[in-house]
């Protein structure tokens, strides 16, 4: 999407370790108008498709999904990094890498909330290493829930999380699909 990567040409900056910042726009600091004219562009790609729920990890993929949960006029889960005393027993979870804060951590949902009648769409800021995606992957699975698609606003396309996630049959929908990057020669995309 032209929209998105001449923002990121603009304002996105790259640091060592193939660091991609977006924070004054996408993942810290929220451009809302700007994050609905992405979703809008999902709702365009998924039209047709039934969507009864939008599934995201917190916590910077929570914002871009609420826009996309009111566009597509479903409610919004967002699996949990840490079990609260107000969420029950009763949850799916799910063991996630983050590529970003290299740690491993669980992942919840209550069962309340996701449930086999479900069709998902996964909405999240970042696609790397994919091991976000397979976290909520394995919580849609483990509900018995179908995984109707997934959106991602910045997919670095050279760290192959998205082929393995579509080699698994899954349709992704990036919506800014990054080649490479480098401190100095900015980003260029797919």
């Amino acid at each position: 999407m032209k929209l998105l990567e001449d923002r990121i040409r603009k304002d996105g900056k790259v640091f060592p370790g193939d660091v991609l910042k977006v924070d004054s726009f996408l993942n810290h600091q929220i451009d809302v108008d700007f994050i609905s004219q992405l979703c809008l562009e999902w709702k365009r790609l998924y039209e047709g498709t039934e969507i009864t729920k939008i599934l995201t990890i917190e916590a910077s993929g929570i914002a871009i999904a609420s826009v996309a949960a009111l566009h597509f006029n479903v409610p919004l889960l967002f699996a949990k990094k840490t079990k609260t005393v107000n969420i029950s027993a009763d949850v799916y979870t799910a063991k996630v890498e983050s590529y970003t804060h290299k740690t491993t951590y669980d992942i919840i949902v209550s069962k309340e909330f996701l449930k086999p009648c479900d069709k998902v769409l996964i909405i999240d800021d970042f696609l790397a290493n994919g091991k976000a995606l397979e976290g909520l992957i394995k919580l849609c699975e483990d509900a018995g829930a179908t995984v109707a698609g997934i959106g991602i606003a910045v997919e670095k396309a050279c760290q192959r999380g998205g082929d393995l996630i579509r080699s698994k049959g899954y349709r992704v929908e990036s919506l800014a699909r990054v080649s490479s990057m480098s401190v100095e020669g900015g980003v260029e995309f797919c």
